[in-house]
């Protein structure tokens, strides 16, 4: 997986309901549910209405966040 496919999978998703899993420190997680709103060289973000949230590619690739489509 290289970071070129996945922004070319991220691009062919704009705006589209997504589900964001945020592996954190601790064994804590958090989920965020919105629409990827707007895709840029080095990150993506997500909004709902309740907020606006941005990951980065190398998220995806390191396993830090898993992204399911709906």
């Amino acid at each position: 997986m290289n970071i070129d496919n996945v922004r070319k999978e991220i691009a062919s998703h704009l705006n589209c309901p997504v589900k964001i899993k945020v592996f954190g420190m601790r064994n804590k997680t958090n989920i965020y549910t919105g629409r990827i709103n707007a895709i840029y060289p080095n990150l993506f973000t997500i909004s709902s209405p309740e907020y606006e949230k941005s990951f980065t590619y190398r998220d995806l690739i390191t396993g830090e966040i898993k992204i399911k489509y709906e």
